[in-house]
């Protein structure tokens, strides 16, 4: 599939591209139907289907059948087991926030605030109880997607005075302006410095603008994408690590730094220059997704490596990949946001949904 971005027009071929909409719908059709077991990459999927329809309304509602799936993980059961898991897990319910919105039952934002209230809880590392002490940069998504929500849907204080302390203290290493995996894997791996860039994003979203570091955060996050865009190829692709160009060009890195210079654009803490750098990362997203939603080009789960071999020869997925389709899904309704949503948006069936049933709550530490 052709890249769709600052026209619909194939170079001279007269062909049109799909928007990122017609993108999204497709991969809306293949990816958010489950959660178990719970993940932030299903919950991504779920959250993008219903952001989805609330930009470009077109074919049903998928909010009614969300919710009944969603279900079972609300129960006392379910979140008794959330609750205590690692941010993996917990950000399994990012869509909270978005069903609520759909459907206007505060429940949901109710049941992520009582996921976030672990982060309110001080750990043996002296850091909030989820947070990984060795400063796994998964960790930076992880508050900054949970505490942010919490804090938009109760106002409560404590939420966003946990997490900005912590957007201080995390950091890209001074000498190269990127952020390794951990201090256990000093290595540049690409999805880990989208990482960082996704979580600055979500924080900042819900950051008070009078916050006393907002701005210091603001040109922390900046820096960041500044540094990455030196290192973005002409594609628009990012590699699998970062400052190794013989690696190959990773689409999971793409789909979540893409992400984070949209919404960066759209809320106004980066400038105009940061477009065509955005335009360039949805052509190298939208190329890799095909008419049936299948991908290509992602990195497979990752935790910390022992070497950066290891990570420049990590195996990379094509098919379906819940990963690579759930964050494609949030770039592109994110992309279109920022555009104005143009074209009209096609119609994918997507044939019988996958039945949810409830399993019991794992998650694994690999992202």
């Amino acid at each position: 599939m052709g890249g769709a971005v600052r026209d619909r027009c194939d170079g001279g071929s007269g062909l049109m591209r799909p928007t990122p909409i017609e993108v999204s719908r497709i991969l809306a059709g293949e990816y958010g139907y489950e959660l178990a077991p719970v993940n932030y990459i299903r919950g991504l999927a779920i959250s993008g289907r219903l952001r989805l329809h609330g930009l470009a309304p077109g074919g049903e509602d998928p909010a009614p059948a969300i919710a009944k799936a969603m279900e079972p993980f609300l129960c006392e059961e379910s979140l008794g087991e959330i609750i205590p898991a690692n941010g993996a897990v917990q950000a399994g319910v990012v869509w909270a926030e978005d069903l609520a919105a759909a459907t206007g039952e505060a429940r949901y934002d109710q049941a992520l605030a009582r996921i976030a209230d672990s982060y309110l809880e001080t750990g043996e590392s002296g850091l909030p109880a989820p947070i990984d002490p060795d400063d796994r940069v998964e960790e930076v998504f992880f508050a900054g997607a949970l505490l942010g929500r919490a804090f938009g849907s109760t106002g409560d204080a404590r939420y966003i005075e946990t997490l900005a302390p912590l957007l201080q203290r995390w950091a890209a290493q001074a000498d190269t302006g990127l952020w390794w995996h951990c201090r256990a894997s000093p290595f540049y791996w690409g999805r880990g410095n989208a990482f960082a860039a996704l979580g600055y994003a979500e924080g900042l979203s819900y950051l008070p603008a009078e916050h006393a570091v907002r701005g210091e955060l603001e040109a922390k996050h900046r820096a960041h994408l500044e540094k990455l865009i030196e290192h973005q190829h002409e594609s628009g692709a990012w590699h699998q690590v970062i400052d190794r160009p013989d690696s190959y060009l990773e689409m999971t890195a793409t789909a979540m730094i893409g992400y984070a210079l949209a919404r960066g654009l759209a809320r106004g803490w980066l400038g105009d220059e940061m477009r065509e750098p955005t335009a360039r990362a949805w052509d190298a997203v939208a190329e890799r997704v095909d008419g049936s939603g299948m991908v290509r080009d992602a990195c497979t789960g990752t935790g910390p490596l022992a070497s950066l071999d290891e990570y420049v020869n990590r195996p990379a997925d094509s098919g379906h990949d819940d990963r690579a389709g759930s964050m494609a899904l949030w770039f592109g309704v994110e992309y279109a946001a920022l555009l104005g949503a143009p074209g009209e948006a096609v119609t994918v069936a997507r044939g019988e949904g996958r039945r949810q049933e409830h399993c019991p709550i794992r998650g694994s530490r690999s992202s």
